[in-house]
């Protein structure tokens, strides 16, 4: 972990030289962020309504926080609706030949990121990537698509949205409380009530049910591992009775929780080793590994392997589980998004 994330959010002894000198640019931050906001409130900059309903899958702090798992659950969730939806992302990381790209079977995580890339091979859904979020959804109604999800973008306010999710890792929560730098924020806890759910992913300290805004908790579920090079699915328990002694890798934003996962599920990790999220993997990243040790890594991460990968490497996929209430929510909230755009 990087040391600006030990300060943010394990309480680190550094904070108390880092966050005074960061606490100007955190004050800077805060007034251009607050000045863009009013200059949609007040109509000096303009929010485009689309003319099918958006879903909006955000944060207000850095950091993985679980989105993907959410988006992919929405995509399914849609499709039972009698929907078409559609995706867009910024595609962080990737350079793609033009904007907005849309993905086909042939597109790779160096042309549109490494998210984009995992949605498209777990869902077989259109995709469009590009800072221009508005002209991203507009190819994708273009090619069919009656429902748009976004893959972050909760402070991409030029795109209007008809439903808005915001995502907490239950866990880290908000680190310090501070805007960026000084702390992990992008947008204060004032953002919460503002939006339309708030998922708590994972067990939180605090009883989420008691905030003044509609929330719910989300699980992760893991149920089996995937072969990087053969394709091969077995389930965790067979694979644990084979191989209970591993080691493991996560190129992601909060790399200790994949970590933590598998010792949930009673591996051994050997070795383990973490990247940087978004981190474009070379095989001389995996040097030091033994080879007859099973390798475990997250499905975000074994996008970016496959071009390298090794007959011991396996990848966890993970699936966003809810309650039966809270998964009713989430279906009664889309249904109504949709009437009021049809409407």
């Amino acid at each position: 972990m990087r040391l600006i994330e030990k300060v943010w959010f394990n309480d680190h002894p550094a904070k108390w030289l880092l966050v005074p000198m960061l606490l100007p640019l955190s004050a800077l931050f805060w007034l251009i962020s607050t000045l863009r906001r009013l200059s949609y409130k007040i109509g000096l900059s303009k929010s485009c309504q689309l003319s099918k309903p958006v879903i909006v899958v955000g944060n207000i702090g850095v950091g993985g926080n679980g989105k993907t798992p959410i988006v992919l659950y929405l995509v399914e969730l849609t499709r039972l609706l009698g929907l078409t939806p559609g995706v867009i992302s910024r595609g962080y990381g990737g350079k793609a030949p033009h904007y907005p790209y849309l993905l086909d079977e042939k597109s790779t995580s160096i042309e549109a990121g490494d998210e984009p890339i995992l949605i498209q091979q777990r869902c077989q859904v259109p995709i469009a990537v590009g800072s221009d979020r508005i002209a991203s959804a507009k190819l994708l109604i273009a090619q069919g698509c009656d429902i748009i999800i976004s893959d972050d973008g909760l402070q991409h306010y030029r795109l209007a949205r008809d439903l808005e999710l915001v995502v907490v890792d239950g866990k880290r929560l908000f680190g310090n409380g501070l805007l960026l730098p000084a702390g992990p924020l992008r947008e204060g806890l004032w953002r919460l009530p503002k939006s339309d759910l708030v998922i708590y992913n994972g067990k939180n300290d605090q009883d989420y049910q008691e905030k003044n805004y509609p929330c719910m908790h989300m699980t992760l579920a893991a149920t089996e591992l995937c072969n990087l090079l053969t394709g091969e699915r077995i389930y965790l328990t067979d694979f644990i009775r084979l191989n209970d002694s591993v080691n493991a890798i996560a190129g992601i934003g909060a790399p200790q929780r994949f970590f933590d996962t598998l010792k949930e599920h009673q591996f051994k990790v050997i070795n383990q080793q973490s990247f940087v999220d978004h981190h474009a993997f070379v095989l001389a990243d995996f040097n030091e590994f033994d080879d007859n040790i099973p390798l475990l890594m997250t499905e975000k991460d074994a996008v970016k392997c496959h071009g390298f990968c090794k007959e011991n490497w396996w990848y966890l996929p993970v699936d966003a589980t809810f309650s039966d209430a809270d998964r009713q929510l989430i279906i009664d909230r889309t249904q109504i998004a949709v009437q009021s755009v049809i409407q």
